[in-house]
């Protein structure tokens, strides 16, 4: 089959497109003819060899895809082959014709939800819910800010938090993101590239109380900005570094505002508590049967292409998701 492969650990223009050996599923595990696959943050740290938990190499980055099902090992009865699925393929295998996925971290795609819409909804959404609701405990009537909130977990974030009815707030580094964040729900916006210091703004969009949540994937100064316009009791939700600066926290500032500073880290949430993450991606892609949550469409890359949409990403150019054509 051809895969993307990456053989040392570097920047992005060093992996390889390969022919490799087909792989055959474990008993518990699910192999998919991929048609598309998904681009996250992680991948690009995987191939560079700076993320938690990098893989042996040579390996095939991409943590998540969507297509057919092509053959089930001899404990799996959910699926068959044919059937349309989503699937987080772990920490990488994605980026390829064929991929095994464990049976617990493979969802039916339901109707009229596109392959390519599909394949970001198992990490993204996943790990967007997971932060909302598991971390962060937002409920209905509280300020929501979102950082970055013109990516692809950003317009997650925006979505999810008017879906579970909070007052959201986007802030990103572009009109063009901040008219995604809007046309997806969001209240009010700020752009942080105008507007750096965007403390008091958020505290005049607030009445003076500040956010009670903070969704923050950048870190660096938004995260600064973030502490000192956080509420009473506030819950700042540490999702990644996409600025690349990974910030200190004032613990003073913790103290004197009572809030929390909670750590997200959703790939050990899968594997710790299975069951969990699957009630939380069951439950979203039924509010996608009934209308209540709508994939933004990603822009759409060439397995070949792979590098340029990751330094799309990397630069923070990116509206929305970026999807990888694999056939």
């Amino acid at each position: 089959m051809k895969a993307l492969l990456c053989r040392e650990f570097g920047p992005p223009q060093g992996l390889q497109i390969a022919e490799v050996p087909d792989p055959q599923p474990g008993a518990d595990q699910v192999l998919i003819e991929g048609e598309y696959a998904s681009l996250n943050f992680p991948d690009i740290l995987m191939a560079a060899g700076t993320y938690q938990g990098c893989p042996s190499l040579p390996f095939v980055p991409g943590m998540e895809m969507a297509g057919l099902v092509r053959a089930v090992g001899a404990n799996v009865t959910e699926f068959s082959p044919g059937d349309r699925v989503l699937a987080r393929t772990g920490g990488s295998g994605a980026f390829a014709e064929l991929a095994n996925a464990h049976k617990d971290d493979v969802f039916a795609v339901p109707d009229g939800l596109s392959f390519e819409k599909a394949a970001g909804f198992s990490v993204s959404y996943g790990s967007t819910y997971h932060a909302l609701c598991d971390r962060g405990r937002l409920r209905a009537g509280e300020t929501l800010l979102v950082l970055g909130a013109g990516g692809g977990t950003g317009l997650n974030a925006v979505e999810l938090g008017k879906a579970m009815g909070a007052y959201v707030v986007a802030a990103a580094g572009s009109d063009e993101k901040l008219d995604a964040a809007l046309a997806y729900g969001a209240d009010a916006v700020i752009n942080y590239r105008k507007t750096p210091r965007f403390r008091a703004e958020v505290k005049s969009l607030t009445n003076g109380n500040g956010a009670d949540v903070v969704f923050d994937p950048v870190g660096g100064d938004a995260f600064d900005e973030s502490v000192r316009c956080i509420a009473w009791e506030g819950r700042i939700l540490v999702f990644g570094f996409a600025s690349g600066r990974i910030p200190s926290c004032p613990t003073n500032l913790l103290l004197v505002k009572g809030c929390e500073l909670v750590g997200v880290f959703t790939g050990a949430f899968a594997r710790k508590s299975p069951q969990n993450n699957r009630k939380n991606i069951s439950r979203m892609l039924s509010w996608v049967g009934e209308g209540k949550l709508n994939p933004p469409p990603p822009r759409i890359f060439k397995l070949e292409e792979v590098p340029e949409a990751m330094w799309h990403l990397q630069n923070r150019s990116l509206v929305g998701k970026a999807a990888i054509k694999l056939r």
